[in-house]
């Protein structure tokens, strides 16, 4: 049985630097906002000049690789609209991806401690470390 786990943008952004091979026995989902979210960061990157576009280009083709599944119902949008309320966010952004992880996932992956820290009340949170590692 696989497990999921859902990724944050910026946990898969350093996935797509490092060219890390995730397991065949995990599965990854995510909120639909994360395709804009990866294609914008990227598109500043190399705008800013901080990223050549044929390196945006690779990572953008192995994030496309990862065969993300990418979720955005009514469903996930009443719990996250529901879990931003809860934190008292401005914005429902972050709350897609503790709404995805509760849905559909065992552990959410992100980089963002504050997102990590809020997620805690509601998901289990994992690291990266834990993503790639086969015996997970």
């Amino acid at each position: 049985m696989k497990k999921r786990f859902a990724i944050a943008a910026d946990a898969a952004l350093m996935l797509a630097k490092s060219g890390a091979w995730v397991p065949d026995n995990h599965a990854l989902v995510a909120p639909t906002l994360l395709r804009s979210q990866l294609l914008s960061h990227l598109y500043s990157a190399v705008r800013d000049g901080s990223l050549q576009k044929r390196e945006a280009e690779n990572r953008l083709d192995y994030l496309r690789g990862l065969q993300i599944r990418l979720l955005g119902d009514r469903v996930l949008q009443r719990y996250a609209w529901n879990i931003a309320s809860k934190l008292d966010w401005a914005d429902t952004y972050r709350a897609e991806y503790i709404a995805v992880t509760q849905l559909q996932a065992d552990a959410l992956v992100t980089l963002d401690p504050e997102l990590a820290a809020a997620a805690q009340s509601f998901v289990v949170v994992a690291s990266v470390k834990d993503l790639l590692a086969t015996g997970a």
